[in-house]
């Protein structure tokens, strides 16, 4: 079968099920169940103490109202989104803000999450790559100055840095839930002290944390899939 990339759309979805078809024998990874439940936008909300305070409609004067409470300024997202498409930050004096959520939600039909804005990703958006639930290295990805997005994908750069007493214990609430829906390798975002995004279809980082770190991140994914076959062998 044909890999299949992001973004999470139809194709993907009906990709998910016919791997299900699959020999139990056989291992895929990310579990393709997982793939469906973990969906990146929203398994966030599962810890609302872990993750900045958001709202997830398509109705544009909730969405208008919600910014409002934040004081004026948010994150939007599209739920399918990936690599910062579709990422806008909304200002309390942007007169394009109608416009941005119009099109958003396609006129009210499609669903945008929003979160507050988090300042602290001026110096940076933390990917930290989660192998078996567990954090084995990180990258700082640092926004453009004409840039509200840090994603690779839009030129934001590769800065290296720890893994620190807070984000580990963010993954060590959402590791065991990982575990639990399948999830061999994935990637979360972290901006302050707040996780933001759980990426399970494609997590990017590998190459800019192993030139950073001198490290080869890979082995460890494969270890972790060498170990998950040995498990079904048995």
């Amino acid at each position: 079968m044909d890999a299949q990339g992001p973004p999470y759309d139809l194709n993907y979805f009906f990709v998910t099920h016919l791997l299900d078809l699959v020999s139990p024998g056989t291992l895929v990874v990310n579990s393709p169940r997982g793939l469906r439940e973990v969906t990146e936008k929203l398994f966030i909300l599962r810890f609302p103490d872990l993750c900045p305070e958001s709202l997830v409609s398509r109705n544009i004067k909730e969405l208008m109202a919600f910014r409002e409470k934040l004081g004026g300024e948010m994150i939007i997202k599209p739920l399918d989104g990936c690599g910062g498409e579709g990422v806008f930050h909304l200002t309390k004096d942007d007169r394009n803000v109608q416009t941005i959520l119009e099109m958003g939600t396609r006129h009210g039909t499609a669903y945008q999450i929003a979160q507050r804005y988090i300042p602290e990703v001026r110096a940076g958006d933390k990917r930290i790559i989660v192998v078996d639930g567990e954090p084995v290295g990180a990258v700082l990805r640092v926004p453009q100055h004409y840039e509200s997005r840090a994603n690779f994908h839009v030129g934001g750069t590769a800065a290296k840095t720890p893994i620190t007493a807070r984000e580990r214990a963010i993954c060590a609430r959402i590791g065991p839930a990982l575990v639990e829906q399948g999830i061999v390798f994935a990637g979360i975002d972290v901006i302050g002290d707040w996780l933001t995004e759980v990426n399970v279809t494609s997590p990017t980082g590998i190459q800019e944390i192993n030139r950073l770190d001198g490290v080869q991140l890979e082995r460890r994914v494969l270890d972790a899939v060498l170990r998950r076959h040995a498990s079904l062998a048995r």
